[in-house]
């Protein structure tokens, strides 16, 4: 069982930056893979970026590549989404969330997932 926790969401300007975190408990959270979603009403749970559980693999959507990172850091038990240059479209809930089948592949669909955080609020101001 992995429980998560996200924060660092918040207002931001339009170009600005944000780093999200989701700090996980559970034993064995380090062997999960790991990913970032986003969601605004009437829409579909979004890819963001996926890290698999050693961090030596990572994959964003393309339209985010350039802009957002996700690292973790074991030690820890966190994963991070860096955000930058942020857009008003960028506004949505982020969710992070964990998965045992996708250790070392990326995982870019929520179904793959098993655990999720409740998510934080990123809202971008034009």
């Amino acid at each position: 069982q992995v429980q998560l926790v996200e924060s660092g969401g918040g207002l931001v300007q339009a170009g600005g930056s944000l780093r999200l975190s989701c700090t996980a408990s559970g034993r064995t959270w380090s062997s999960y893979g790991m990913g970032w979603f986003r969601q605004v009403p009437g829409k579909e749970r979004e890819f963001v970026a996926a890290i698999s559980s050693s961090g030596g693999n990572t994959g964003s959507a393309d339209s985010m590549k350039a802009r957002f990172t996700i690292a973790r850091d074991n030690a820890k038990n966190t994963v991070y989404l860096q955000m930058n240059s942020l857009k008003p479209e960028d506004t949505a809930v982020y969710y992070c969330a964990a998965s045992e089948s996708r250790r070392t592949r990326i995982g870019t669909r929520p179904h793959e997932y098993d655990y999720w955080g409740q998510g934080t609020q990123v809202t971008v101001s034009s």
